[in-house]
């Protein structure tokens, strides 16, 4: 039997075996080659930067955003570009427009940051005519014209809480920036845990809930703009669009050989620690502080003038934890020292405001002068150029621009939106 030749059928299943294991041993030493040649040489993935810019290369393209004022700024700029597509609000219908409904069409005065919100969203891409689209319904009411026509917090709230519920009821967007607007919403607690809530006085301490409410930048427009009112022609006058607006001069910055004054406020004694500031440091040498306002006898816009030729401008708050002299001093490119408690700053969960502010606690106003001379002329620069940085972000445009105080605030509405899908 040893000597005898193997049938042909074992033969041809020799033959197969060896030929897949030919085919083995070469598919292996195909994948070593290939795994060698990848040690060698690193995957072609694309860069961190790369990335983001094709996820919303039609922002990137507009505007290059530098990583050191925000908190992530990649999640920050990827979740901004999903806004811009997706995000949708349904504004409700005015009513009467000789009452409270009317919206406010002024840009002036202290409370224009709500009205530069009422006319952005009008002609902003996030509105909406079809209301099953909607992620929000912005309800424009104007607390503050209520107020101005005597109706109590009492009555208030009935109005709100009746124009609410006849039109919605749910998912609805206030926007407020006098200090009543907070107040019109106690005792409606459906209807403070179906809306959010902007308001410039965002105080932890007066019903203000952080995670779901906004704080709206505040800013004071002295000067009146063409913005469709009566007296503006639209066939004959020339409205400038994209004018940078609120602020009577240009922004400041890249100018510290300029700045030789440590400290600056100028204001009214509505506070308690504005009062104490006037008293401790009014005839210091080195702090410009001023119990009242600077008179315009002394000359054109001499109080904005004095924010481009100081470091530090102190912001106390006043009536409310907020104050308009934060934005001033941003624009003007004077650091913001924040001496206010329970302010919720507007943005902070976006913007690190250590980096461009210095934030203090109102006990510390006796030893305002030693902790701003401590700081150490690096340092000053430092925040110099991160405030420069963030200008943009609290400036106000007609019609909006990226990445504005607008559009900043829709950025929060937009973080916050599903909080209230009840």
């Amino acid at each position: 039997m040893a000597g005898k030749p193997l049938p042909f059928a074992a033969t041809a299943a020799c033959s197969i075996q060896r030929s897949l294991l030919a085919v083995a041993a070469l598919t292996l030493i195909c994948f070593s080659l290939l795994s060698l040649r990848s040690l060698r040489s690193s995957p072609q993935f694309p860069s961190p930067e790369v990335a983001v810019a094709e996820v919303s290369s039609d922002l990137s393209s507009r505007m290059l955003l530098p990583s050191s004022i925000y908190h992530s700024p990649d999640v920050f700029l990827k979740n901004y570009a999903e806004m811009e597509r997706r995000f949708r609000v349904f504004i409700y219908r005015d009513g009467d427009p000789n009452t409270y409904f009317q919206t406010p069409r002024k840009l002036t005065g202290k409370y224009s940051s709500e009205g530069y919100f009422f006319q952005n969203i009008r002609e902003s891409r996030f509105r909406t005519e079809d209301a099953d689209q909607a992620d929000l319904f912005f309800v424009p009411i104007s607390c503050h014209k209520m107020r101005g026509k005597g109706i109590s917090y009492e009555n208030m709230t009935i109005i709100v809480q009746n124009y609410v519920e006849s039109n919605h009821g749910c998912r609805s967007l206030f926007v407020t920036c006098h200090d009543v607007g907070v107040r019109a919403f106690e005792g409606l607690q459906m209807v403070v845990k179906n809306s959010i809530r902007v308001v410039c006085s965002p105080s932890y301490d007066v019903g203000y809930i952080p995670h779901k409410d906004i704080a709206l930048p505040q800013v004071l427009q002295p000067f009146a703009l063409p913005s469709g009112g009566n007296d503006y022609i639209p066939h004959k006058d020339i409205a400038l669009p994209q004018v940078l607006q609120p602020f009577a001069l240009p922004s400041g910055g890249n100018d510290i050989e300029n700045r030789t004054i440590l400290g600056f406020w100028a204001g009214h004694r509505n506070s308690k620690i504005r009062v104490i500031l006037a008293r401790v440091w009014e005839n210091d040498t080195e702090l410009a502080i001023s119990n009242n306002r600077i008179s315009r006898a002394t000359g054109e816009l001499v109080y904005q003038k004095q924010f481009y030729r100081t470091k530090f401008c102190i912001c106390p708050g006043g009536s409310q934890v907020n104050s308009a002299r934060i934005a001033d001093s941003i624009h003007y490119g004077c650091i913001p020292v924040i001496m206010s408690n329970y302010y919720d700053l507007p943005f902070n969960d976006i913007l690190d405001w250590q980096k461009f502010s210095v934030i203090l606690k109102e006990s510390d106003i006796y030893q305002l002068k030693s902790i701003l001379k401590s700081i150490p002329h690096e340092k000053f620069v430092e925040l110099h150029e991160h405030l420069v940085e963030v200008q943009k972000h609290f400036e106000w445009h007609s019609p909006p621009i990226p990445y504005d105080a607008f559009h900043m605030v829709m950025y929060e509405l937009w973080l916050r939106h599903h909080v209230i899908k009840y």
